[in-house]
């Protein structure tokens, strides 16, 4: 294995976390319903439903970086490959602020790229939502991985760019922890997280703290190259 592949580089897991943190607004359209839809009990009843759920869901990305990175794993060159899906993580980041910002829309050409397959798993996530138990949410949070969000394919590029099985599993679960505080402030407090993540205000200071993680994973990324270029350079 190449020595510049498969470590656990923290610089990895900030950014995968700090996506998750600042943009899981950006999935509130796709996810907030599901979500709501658990807060509909009173009380301490919403908490475990929501944490059965949310449980699934971090599973499932987890599974979903083990896959992508065990994949790019056998790729040859893939020192060149892992930082140029990086960069291109950092882009998607920075579209993704920009529509924070400006409303833009150049991220979602993607997310329909995603729709052939969640349109097969759509069924039995429905089917699985119907269900009034702790199965029933386990399945649909499992399957809610899978939903077509572009915040969740560009950090799935950066978990293949560390082509390690490891290293793209914790990478995903570490964004997955990070989109926790938004999705279980939805199931508890559904409305009120609602109004707040709508205001134009917040949505400005979101898309501008999304802009500035993509231009520092860019320069993370250039001094990185540097200092390859400059290792080669003295070998």
């Amino acid at each position: 294995m190449n020595p510049e592949m498969g470590w656990i580089d923290p610089a990895v897991l900030s950014t995968a976390f700090l996506a998750g943190l600042l943009g899981s607004g950006h999935c509130f359209g796709m996810c907030g319903g599901i979500a709501a839809g658990l807060g509909a009990m009173s009380g301490n009843r919403a908490v475990v439903p929501a944490l059965q759920f949310n449980l699934a869901r971090l599973v499932s990305y987890a599974v979903l970086g083990l896959v992508a990175a065990t994949v790019l794993s056998g790729v040859t060159g893939l020192v060149p490959v892992g930082r140029w899906l990086r960069v291109l993580t950092a882009v998607m980041i920075l579209l993704i602020g920009l529509k924070f910002l400006f409303n833009f829309r150049g991220v979602e050409f993607i997310e329909r790229g995603g729709a052939g397959l969640w349109k097969k798993i759509m069924p039995v996530a429905m089917k699985a939502g119907s269900r009034q138990d702790a199965f029933g949410r386990l399945v649909l949070g499992l399957c809610w991985g899978f939903i077509p969000c572009g915040l969740v394919y560009s950090v799935l590029m950066t978990a293949a760019s560390t082509a390690n099985p490891v290293s793209g599993a914790l990478t995903m679960l570490t964004f997955g922890a990070g989109t926790l505080p938004s999705m279980l402030g939805l199931t508890v407090a559904a409305p009120a997280l609602s109004s707040f993540l709508e205001d134009r205000t917040v949505r400005r200071l979101i898309g501008f703290a999304l802009v500035v993680l993509a231009i520092w994973t860019l320069i993370m990324m250039w001094g990185a190259m540097a200092q390859g270029q400059m290792g080669h350079t003295h070998h």
